[in-house]
């Protein structure tokens, strides 16, 4: 008995669906959960709480031993090894604390790399990872806890990220405050020349 050629198409495909549905079966299933939610840090944490709540975010949800490691030697590793690196910070940049370097790093971390290595860590405050300000002063605590003593707290000032923009920002605003309230007289503007546009 012959099979018409219609049906031996819907068998094969039947077939071929049921094959890839076991096989796809037999791979191992990764589940994927939403990041967790940002840490509320109190604002009265000591330097060394901080820190220890920064190593917790390295280690989980700023997902930077994705790339980075702690004292492990890797041959062609793609990102700098962790270890002592608060000493290095301190001299990477002149007129720089470590602090500062740090702050870089993570909120622009492509504006100075290291000898020997690649452009390509992600900025850490946007999606996918999306630090916020507070867990980014625990990840600087916990980097300086890599070789120094941590001296980041909730109320240091950061010369990099959004409230560092916030703070020029409102300075370039309060400065230029008092020159728009000038009752100095302005001197009338130019006359346009004949056949000039005034658009």
């Amino acid at each position: 008995m012959k099979v018409p050629v219609t049906l031996r198409i819907v068998l094969l495909a039947v077939g071929a669906t049921a094959f890839y549905t076991y096989v796809g079966q037999l791979v191992p299933q990764k589940r994927v959960m939403p990041p967790p939610p940002p840490k509320q840090i109190q604002k009265n944490v000591t330097p060394a709480q901080l820190a220890d709540l920064g190593k917790e975010i390295v280690h989980g949800k700023g997902t930077c031993l994705n790339c980075h490691t702690i004292g492990e030697h890797v041959p062609n590793a793609r990102f700098p090894d962790l270890a002592n690196v608060d000493e290095r910070a301190k001299q990477r940049e002149k007129g720089f604390s470590d602090i500062d370097y740090f702050a870089q790093t993570l909120y622009e971390p492509d504006a100075y790399i290291v000898p020997g290595f690649s452009p390509g860590m992600p900025t850490i405050n946007k999606p996918p990872i999306g630090l916020n300000d507070d867990e980014i002063r625990a990840v600087i605590a916990y980097l300086q806890s890599l070789g120094g003593k941590p001296t980041m707290t909730m109320q240091t000032p950061l010369r990099f990220g959004p409230e560092a923009t916030k703070a020029a920002n409102a300075t370039g605003e309060q400065s230029a405050q008092p020159e728009a309230e000038s009752s100095t007289p302005q001197a009338a503007p130019a006359a346009p020349a004949p056949g000039a546009s005034t658009s």
